[in-house]
């Protein structure tokens, strides 16, 4: 539900917070770790061009004793997970009080100039880390036009598999290798098969480097093992959306697919953008699901309720931009490879978790779900270079005239997502970036 901190007319002492091409107003207030020269990791919440320093806050006594504890266990930790542990009402307090500190112009406020120099860190001044330990992780593959897409390149007389329109696919990622956004990512080595060839694989760099576009979901209050999670109560389990870059091995991944799914094409890294934008920040952009086409199956009763399919969506735009190292020597600004909308999205959030936890699995503070790559009905809303390059065979022309088909070295892929809607503030994500270093 929408409240007064989601009021258009809402501005804060943070100048820059006004500004209207700003991800981070006063109406989003997204959580991240960061640290500085000065002290260790911390959370902070974004505000402009700045960074809320909660520990600051906290010894200045401006939180309440229960969000305090909280705070200051993540900094112990360095972590959002303890604040993740609380939960939806504690993420909701923390917001609410968060958004009372920061509101009025630059003479009103809690916020006084005494407190200003303290409480304050400029993100250029700073350095983001991941939000949250993540002990788990899983990909999904939500996006039915991404699977018909990619169906079509390897099976183009049955594109989707019989189970697809049933239930939420997904397989188990690799933790350790999540990297926070601006990490280089190097190209990985691994074992290749041309589609024609009938000599024996070769081992070596892969030669089709991909990026996927994705949305990860943040749990917050996880289940018992052995316990389901129920529909109607799923989004009381995610605390917030972040950006996700699934960098993909395509040659390896056709290779080792078969019969146990993506494994060596996948696990080298996967970029995780540093601000988790709340699910309260984001209910101004609520939408329907997803229709599905007439002749679908519908949910199974487990999959489904009247709220998800009222408000289970969410409206944000993403984008994804490429930048080679020969347009940077020649001053050329990234460029925009594809747009498209989250709310093309087959299965819902609350979908996801329900179905990860339909078997009793145990979901915990700080576990991510990805979408999987988000792609849309036309060309330039194609999530990956996979789709939009249609496996290479549609090669994508530069500013500068570089073409590509998929990734060379020195590439920087940058990903963005954000929130318009009439009548509020538009809020965004920041951005999910790396560079591609040579194997």
């Amino acid at each position: 539900m929408t409240n007064d901190t989601h009021d258009a007319a809402l501005t804060s002492w943070v100048e820059s917070a006004q500004e209207a091409d700003t991800d981070f107003p006063i109406q989003n207030l997204p959580l991240g770790i960061f640290e500085s020269t000065d002290r260790q990791p911390r959370p902070g919440i974004a505000i402009g061009d700045q960074i809320l320093d909660l520990v600051a806050a906290m010894e200045l006594g401006l939180l309440g004793d229960s969000l305090a504890t909280t705070i200051h266990e993540c900094e112990r930790v360095r972590s959002l997970n303890p604040l993740l542990a609380g939960g939806r009402s504690t993420l909701a307090a923390l917001r609410n009080t968060a958004s009372a500190m920061l509101r009025g112009n630059v003479d009103e406020g809690v916020a006084a100039e005494k407190y200003r120099g303290g409480l304050l860190v400029a993100l250029d001044d700073a350095e983001l880390l991941l939000p949250a330990r993540v002990g788990d992780y899983t990909d999904f593959y939500a996006s039915i036009y991404h699977a018909t897409n990619v169906g079509s390149m390897f099976r183009p007389d049955s594109p989707l598999l019989p189970n697809y329109k049933w239930i939420p696919i997904g397989y188990h990622g690799r933790a350790s290798s999540l990297v926070r956004s601006g990490t280089p990512v190097r190209r990985p080595n691994g074992q290749t098969r041309d589609d024609a060839a009938s000599a024996p694989p070769t081992f070596g760099p892969t030669r089709r480097l991909d990026y996927e576009l994705e949305v990860g979901a943040f749990i917050c209050a996880g289940n018992m093992q052995g316990d389901q999670i129920a529909i109607a109560d799923a989004e009381s389990h995610v605390a917030g959306l972040c950006l996700l870059n699934d960098w993909s091995a395509r040659d390896m991944q056709a290779w080792e697919y078969q019969p146990l799914g993506p494994f060596l094409a996948k696990n080298f890294a996967t970029t995780v953008s540093p601000w988790l934008v709340t699910l309260d920040a984001l209910a101004p952009f609520r939408r329907p699901a997803f229709v599905r086409a007439e002749g679908d199956p519908q949910p199974l009763p487990h999959l489904s309720s009247d709220d998800d399919q009222r408000r289970g969506g969410f409206d944000i735009t993403l984008e994804v931009l490429i930048g080679t190292a020969l347009m940077r020597t020649q001053n050329i600004a990234p460029a925009r490879i594809s747009i498209g909308s989250f709310a093309s999205m087959y299965w819902t959030v609350a979908q996801l978790v329900t179905h990860h936890a339909s078997n009793g699995c145990n979901l915990e503070a700080g576990d991510l779900l990805a979408s999987g790559t988000v792609s849309g009905e036309t060309k330039e809303s194609r999530g990956c270079l996979l789709e939009r390059t249609w496996r290479g065979t549609e090669p994508l022309t530069l500013p500068g005239g570089e073409t590509r088909r998929f990734l060379e070295d020195g590439d920087e892929v940058i990903m963005r997502g954000w929130c318009e809607r009439n009548g509020f503030r538009r809020i965004g994500f920041g951005e999910c970036a790396g560079v591609v270093l040579s194997a």
